[in-house]
């Protein structure tokens, strides 16, 4: 058996945003009585809800988002469970191993991580989402991988407004980016994979030339193991 699952967060007005990145906002421009249609207006930065980065996002001489290829945006996915960490707590390598022999056998596939830490959306406490360490985003690399997927804020560590002793640095970023590779950021749900025989990921972006980013619909479809029931994967 299969289903398909939607892994992306809902955009609506005052959700959640990186600090420092534009506010969202949903408003209606046209309406069906007055003007014969209905249309949103839509004010979001490229890095808004579920997103997937390019590799300028963090460097101008890297690729930007229409310059990479449409394989970087859907595939079989690789799933890593790395939950009940606690807050701002690095994802070591040794946390991925099994995930990387398992990327071993699965050239070309899409890693996920799975923090759990989604169930914290809309929340302060968002923003103290574990992270991966250097040597890590290094291992996934040498795996073979070019994407990667979390259910939270960044991959980096995300500083808190206003705390003098904050740095805003991006070693994952720029480890996995300096490779080539895609990271997509905010996914939510992902505890819901962790049961599944095989998964597909599918996180195709809006078509923006020269862009750092932007949102995606990201969508699983994932075969269920025999025996389960109809009610989980």
């Amino acid at each position: 058996m299969s289903g398909w699952l939607d892994l992306s967060v809902p955009v609506v007005t005052g959700m959640p945003v990186y600090p420092g990145d534009p506010e969202v906002t949903v408003t209606p421009a046209l309406g069906a009585a007055a003007d014969g249609v209905n249309v949103l207006a839509l004010h979001l930065g490229s890095q808004s809800g579920t997103h997937v980065d390019a590799p300028y996002h963090v460097d101008d001489a890297w690729p930007r988002l229409d310059e990479l290829p449409l394989d970087r945006f859907a595939g079989p996915a690789v799933v890593a469970d790395v939950r009940g960490l606690p807050p701002r707590s690095p994802i070591k390598p040794t946390l991925l191993a099994p995930a990387l022999d398992a990327l071993a056998a699965a050239p070309g596939a899409l890693l996920l991580l799975v923090t759990g830490w989604s169930a914290h959306w809309g929340t302060d406490a968002y923003l103290d989402h574990p992270w991966l360490t250097p040597d890590a985003a290094a291992a996934v690399v040498e795996a073979g991988v070019r994407t990667v997927a979390v259910d939270a804020l960044s991959v980096d560590p995300t500083p808190r407004p206003g705390d003098p002793q904050a740095e805003f640095t991006l070693p994952a970023h720029r480890v996995l980016c300096g490779a080539g590779a895609v990271i997509a950021e905010n996914l939510t749900g992902l505890d819901r994979l962790l049961d599944a025989e095989a998964v597909e990921v599918f996180l195709f972006p809006l078509r923006l030339p020269g862009a750092d980013g932007a949102p995606v619909r990201a969508v699983a479809r994932a075969a269920r193991r025999p025996g389960r029931p109809p009610g989980g994967l």
